[in-house]
């Protein structure tokens, strides 16, 4: 695969196992994210594997910062192939558990993180007439879960973008993917803890990052508008069209329960 693709949230989780496959699939890989020091161990370590990789330091919420971002893969590799609009983090609770703040700044970075990170693309995109957006959005995005409801309206968020810039680039070679993971293995539920001082138990099925990546890289070389790395999920999205009131009780089952008793938050945000 001779392809330039940009990863933000690329510093770990996902973003970092997607980078890592493309890299072993022949693509050279832009990461993006806040954590400098992360990021530089990220790319030596795909560079140690014989991949191409190189880290820009920044922030999805700046659309400044993103355009720089673009503008930093074009300067190393010549051109820009796929934009994977990765970065995010969660907060789980009832909606009077969910600080407005936390909302607003959930929203920023899930959803308005991936809006810039694709209209930054989108003009190289359409030089080129060709390129591919991928959102890495998640299984509750396609069916809310109790519990979950500010980071569920992200998750759509992102699925409603993509399928409107479905239709806004039909035939013009620019392909739309929105991937819907299920839980993941990943730092997310530890930042949780560390960044707003509270655990939460995880119910259901449970994927790795690698598989979420494979499933990525299957999508960058056969383009698909939606991708479901756990097959069986999809028929949740389904069910929820045909019997949401039986659906509503169903995911009820996989809510996230709170654990008030984990230590206070820090001060950090990953």
């Amino acid at each position: 695969m001779s392809k330039v693709a940009v990863v933000t949230g690329g510093s770990s989780g996902i973003g970092l196992a997607a980078a890592r496959a493309l890299a072993r699939d022949g693509a050279a890989v832009v990461l993006c994210a806040r954590r400098t020091t992360a990021l530089g161990a990220a790319v030596r370590d795909i560079e140690a594997s014989g991949g191409r990789a190189l880290a820009v330091t920044a922030d999805v919420t700046s659309e400044a910062d993103m355009n720089a971002v673009v503008g930093r893969a074009l300067e190393a590799f010549g051109r820009l192939d796929v934009m994977i609009c990765n970065a995010g983090f969660g907060y789980y609770g009832s909606v009077e558990q969910t600080p407005p703040d936390i909302m607003r700044r959930m929203m920023d970075v899930n959803f308005t993180g991936t809006f810039l990170g694709a209209r930054a693309a989108l003009p190289i995109f359409r030089r080129q007439g060709a390129g591919h957006l991928i959102f890495i959005s998640s299984i509750v995005g396609r069916r809310g879960v109790a519990f979950m409801s500010g980071y569920t309206a992200t998750k759509a968020a992102q699925k409603g973008f993509a399928e409107a810039l479905r239709a806004e680039l039909l035939d013009t070679g620019i392909h739309v993917s929105c991937v819907f993971p299920i839980s993941t293995e990943t730092e997310f539920h530890e930042t949780i803890t560390r960044d707003f001082g509270y655990r939460f138990s995880r119910i259901g099925p449970v994927q790795t990052a690698e598989q979420v990546a494979d499933a990525i890289v299957a999508c960058v070389r056969q383009p698909r508008a939606e991708v479901y790395p756990h097959a069986k999920s999809r028929a949740l999205a389904v069910l929820g069209v045909l019997a949401p009131a039986f659906t509503d009780r169903l995911v009820r089952r996989f809510g996230r329960r709170r654990d008030e008793t984990a230590p206070e938050p820090a001060a950090h945000e990953g």
